[in-house]
């Protein structure tokens, strides 16, 4: 079971992610990951997508689904994995679809978590992060018990840049640009299903795991 993860920044669909990966006994894939594992190990693959990274520039497609094929080509994959934050634009999941072709292989399914932007950036904007030790909350689902402490190591909660309602709407739009035709890309070869992301967590993994079956 081959599954691409779809879905807006704040969508939730790392989450979703983790526990189809967890329920299903398949790896959670997520391109990051792969460059650091890779990076850190000094692998061949790794050295050649530092180069880029060390300039600030994109990892060409590539060279990304050559890490990625590298990755799935490992045996925890042999019963399948779920990419997460991979595929991001056409010209990446043309190249990926033509490389597993050639594997004679193929995606079963994008899982597409549909939220309205409304909701992310409301989503976001209540995100609290310790940069002491990472912890995260939720100031409405998951809220520390001391408001602004953290619970873990007691030091000042923040929101992050990344979480303030302006960056998320830059990176909604760059989203809705990029990655949004991908829809209409896995759409086309009938294996896209969309999933309702604005109930709760465990109801959206409900829907998915009927999906999957």
């Amino acid at each position: 079971m081959k599954i691409i993860m779809l879905g807006a920044p704040g969508a939730g669909k790392g989450t979703q992610a983790k526990m189809i990966a967890e329920k299903y006994s398949v790896p959670h894939i997520s391109t990051g990951d792969i460059f650091r594992a890779n990076i850190k190990n000094g692998t061949e693959l790794g050295m050649e997508a530092k180069k880029y990274m060390d300039q600030g520039l994109l990892v060409p497609d590539e060279l990304t689904v050559k890490i990625l094929l590298d990755r799935v080509a490992k045996d925890d994959c042999k019963n399948g994995y779920v990419l997460d934050g991979f595929p991001r634009t056409i010209p990446q999941a043309e190249v990926l679809d033509k490389a597993l072709t050639e594997l004679g292989d193929k995606i079963d399914y994008a899982v597409n978590v549909e939220v309205p932007d409304e909701n992310i950036i409301n989503r976001m904007g209540g995100r609290r992060a310790c940069l002491a030790c990472g912890a995260t909350y939720h100031i409405a689902h998951i809220p520390p018990k001391t408001e602004g402490i953290c619970d873990v190591c007691g030091k000042e909660l923040v929101l992050r840049d990344d979480d303030k309602p302006e960056t998320v709407k830059n990176r909604l739009n760059v989203y809705h640009e990029q990655t949004q035709p991908l829809i209409d890309f896995y759409s086309a070869k009938g294996v896209l299903q969309s999933v309702d992301g604005t109930v709760d967590m465990k109801d959206v993994f409900a829907s998915i795991v009927a999906i999957l079956g």
